[in-house]
């Protein structure tokens, strides 16, 4: 027998508000009951858990997410996420087009946005 993963669930102090943040990045809705207010939000096509705890983030996450845009340029999804909400923690973007940018929710949880798979194959 195994186990096999539901959910990755953050912590929160706000679960629908940080679900809201990371639906709008993923593109995918939170789940019809979701209201604000809730103590729990998902995103279940994502399998992302909010959960509203009472204590604030505290620390560097020991596991974060590594984005890779589907659709745009690594630039184009950085500018998109700043502009939905989230802050440039470290740029780690070279003069030649490799590396990545650590991105920070609303909430502090850090997060990367790594190179399209055209922008890899590119060179």
């Amino acid at each position: 027998m195994t186990s096999a993963l539901r959910h990755v669930t953050i912590d929160s102090s706000d679960a629908y508000a940080l679900g809201s943040f990371w639906s709008e990045v993923f593109g995918q809705p939170l789940h019809e009951d979701d209201k604000p207010g809730d103590e729990e939000a998902l995103i279940e096509g994502a399998g992302m858990l909010f959960v509203t705890v009472p204590e604030a983030k505290s620390g560097k996450n020991r596991i974060h997410f590594d984005l890779q845009p589907q659709d745009r340029t690594r630039e184009e999804e950085v500018e998109r996420l700043l502009a939905l909400g989230a802050t440039l923690v470290d740029d780690r973007r070279r003069p030649d087009g490799t590396g990545w940018a650590v991105l920070a929710d609303p909430e502090g949880n850090e997060f990367c946005v790594e190179r399209s798979a055209a922008e890899r194959a590119a060179g």
